[in-house]
This record gives C-alpha cells, sequence and structure tokens, in this order.
C-alpha cells in the first residue's frame, strides 16, 4: 500500500481509502443505537486496479480502530470483515450475539439502504 488515506464520511457511512484523491476501497457501513452502540459493516469494496494492496485490511483494521476510539462495538455483516476479524482477534473482539441480530433486524428494516 502506497500512499493511502483512509478517511471516514459519516454521514454517507462510508469508510474511504483514498490513493491520489481517488477513492480505490471502501467499507459501508451504518450506526446501530440499539440495544447498545455500534458500527455495522454491511459491504467491503476494492476497485479492481487496486485489488492485491492490502487496502480491504487497512480498511478493515481502521473501522475497528475507530470503533475503539469512540467506545463501541462492531457488528459486522460484511463478509470480508467477518473473516478479518476472525484472523485478528487481537484487534477486533468477537461480536456481540444481540447486535448482531439487531443488525439483521436493522437492515431488513432498510431494503433500500444497501
Amino acid at each position: 500500500m502506497s500512499d493511502i488515506e483512509i478517511r471516514d464520511d459519516r454521514a454517507a457511512g462510508r469508510l474511504e481509502a483514498v490513493d491520489g484523491g481517488e477513492v480505490v476501497g471502501r467499507i459501508e457501513y451504518f450506526e446501530l443505537s440499539s440495544p447498545r452502540p455500534a458500527l455495522v459493516p454491511v459491504h467491503t469494496i476494492v476497485e479492481p486496479a487496486h485489488e492485491g494492496k492490502g487496502i480491504a485490511g487497512a480498511l478493515a483494521r481502521e473501522l475497528y480502530a475507530t470503533a475503539a476510539r469512540e467506545g463501541v462495538a462492531v457488528a459486522p455483516l460484511c463478509p470480508y470483515v467477518v473473516k478479518w476479524a476472525e484472523r485478528h482477534r487481537d484487534e477486533a473482539p468477537t461480536a456481540d450475539p444481540e447486535l448482531l441480530g439487531a443488525a439483521h433486524e436493522w437492515l431488513a428494516a432498510h431494503p433500500g439502504r444497501f
């Protein structure tokens, strides 16, 4: 990964990887408020020309770091983030089943969001 900048566009629900002003990857997420606050990643996308450069992993790492700084949990629904978390237990606490259930319910109630 060269000079990739990762920025949080909270209003849009995107954690973006930016290279030279171009968004080359992103995690799309939403914020869950109940039963307690959590970030819920739904999709991880890396542009084909930038695959294999560690961008998706850097995004997942930053998502968990952001959650830790904010004192909130992560309830991953994105298959990539779930697998990343399984490989990085020291950085990614196990998701609470209650939060995962609430995240699935939220997503089902907002079908056009993702």
